[in-house]
């Protein structure tokens, strides 16, 4: 992990950022690094570390051809870029909490009976709440991993656009996952950038900020 950033400026990690709509399609990006990037992107805070986010990495021509009548605004990036990365919310993911516990215990991360104290209040109470509201807990901590996988994008130098325009009623079981458990954040598309993007205007702190 980390092994393959090639920009480690936070600033122009930040300022530099683009949404890309079309991409080198000479440059691929190896299993590998899309490997690294998604464990370091997976350093995102989640509610209570579950860690919820679930990516489909869709890259193969069949993938595409797949993907393809499902992002009908955004077939360019889908065509273009080195991947197209579908970015789920798990709303079963207390199938992993003894597993995030366990090895925190065994890497001395943290006490056993702190993890036997939080292991217990999760699932004791995660499995009892609304459906509903495990989705939006799924989808704000997916959310955040998405972010910061763009973020981590740049860091290795590649250029990403998330993507909310597509058709979310069908894409999970397009690629044959459990639309009972799965729900779908956002799709990223990742590669490197054929033309530099545009810089867009961001309303200022005073704003959108309210002091009370």
């Amino acid at each position: 992990m980390l092994e393959s950033i090639q920009n480690n400026d936070f600033v122009n990690i930040l300022t530099g950022r683009r949404s890309i709509r079309q991409y080198d399609e000479d440059v691929k990006i190896s299993e590998e690094e899309l490997h690294a990037m998604i464990q370091e992107a997976s350093l995102a805070p989640s509610s209570a570390n579950m860690q919820p986010w679930r990516i489909i990495v869709v890259h193969s021509p069949e993938g595409k051809d797949k993907l393809r009548p499902l992002v009908q605004f955004n077939t360019r990036q889908n065509d273009t870029s080195a991947a197209m990365l579908i970015i789920l919310g798990d709303t079963q993911s207390d199938l992993y909490v003894e597993k995030i516990y366990d090895t925190a215990v065994e890497q001395g991360k943290m006490p056993k009976d702190i993890r036997d104290k939080q292991v217990a209040q999760i699932l004791g109470m995660y499995p009892q709440i609304p459906r509903e509201l495990k989705i939006e807990i799924a989808k704000i901590d997916a959310s955040l991993f998405a972010m910061q996988l763009m973020l981590v994008a740049r860091a290795h130098g590649y250029d990403t656009n998330p993507m909310a325009g597509f058709e979310r009623d069908q894409v999970v079981s397009a690629f044959d996952l459990d639309v009972n458990r799965y729900v779908p954040v956002m799709i990223l598309s990742i590669g490197k950038a054929k033309d530099e993007g545009h810089e867009s205007v961001r309303l200022g702190s005073e704003e959108i900020t309210f002091w009370r």
